[in-house]
């Protein structure tokens, strides 16, 4: 069982299911986050450095170059799910893949944030067309799962770009499909209009290309970083990969 009454209530909230379960993550598996986070940071006067997989002890200030607490982070991803609607877009053919699962299988999108940034991502998501259950915890994502499934052994798919979140899956939920998807789109160079236009709005031609760069460099950076997959859990590189694997690994 959870630990988080938060979540545990959000859970009871949803009606019950016999169909096969698939349980999403959200940023860096609907939602890009990587991307764009290095990018808001720089706006805020901060660097993302790529010494570790990890973004404590790997933020520092820009004019000084010292690396930031853990409480100063914790803040400026606070800070930027406060503003995620003018950062964050689709990962590339989520949306119409998704749809295409949820014919067969019941998805809900657990969510690592704190609950109070629910209803600003729920707008989100409502906004780009993706109408599934959403789940937020402050707590491992494993308990939650478990509880998602219910009391039918029906088949559980879950998708995370975090090895942590998937071990906590693997141990609460023995017989889970576990995924490793840390979202690279096929196109590298995609970015939607709105986001460009919103730098030429604000007068900073430079900024587009900058984002470009920065996102790119962002994506391969952390990449290298990634340690071997740990055991029971399947790597998949983007959606188009994702799809069919997880069809096969439900029955859908």
């Amino acid at each position: 069982m959870s630990d988080d009454l938060e979540t545990m209530r959000q859970i009871a909230e949803l009606a019950e299911s016999d169909l096969p379960l698939l349980v999403l993550d959200v940023d860096d598996v609907i939602l890009e986050f990587i991307r764009p986070f290095p990018v808001y940071l720089r706006e805020r006067g901060f660097e993302l450095k790529f010494d570790s997989f990890s973004l404590n002890g790997n933020i520092a200030d820009l004019a000084s170059g010292a690396r930031i607490g853990k409480d100063h982070v914790s803040q400026l991803v606070d800070d930027f799910f406060d503003v995620q609607h003018d950062w964050q877009e689709l990962a590339e053919n989520a949306a119409e893949i998704i749809a295409g699962l949820a014919g067969s299988a019941e998805v809900v999108l657990l969510t690592a944030m704190p609950h109070r940034h629910r209803a600003r991502r729920r707008a989100l998501l409502d906004n780009l067309d993706l109408p599934y259950p959403l789940v937020t915890t402050e707590r491992a994502k494993g308990p939650a799962i478990k509880l998602l499934r219910g009391t039918h052994p029906r088949p559980v798919a879950f998708v995370d770009d975090m090895y942590h979140n998937l071990i906590s899956a693997r141990d609460a939920v023995a017989d889970a499909h576990l995924f490793h998807l840390l979202h690279r789109p096929e196109n590298r160079n995609r970015f939607s209009e709105s986001t460009m236009h919103r730098f030429r709005v604000l007068e900073r031609p430079c900024v587009a290309s900058k984002w470009t760069h920065g996102a790119l460099m962002a994506d391969n950076s952390v990449r290298a970083l990634l340690p071997p997959v740990p055991e029971g859990i399947t790597r998949v590189e983007h959606w188009r990969e994702a799809g069919p694997t997880i069809a096969r690994a439900l029955g859908v």
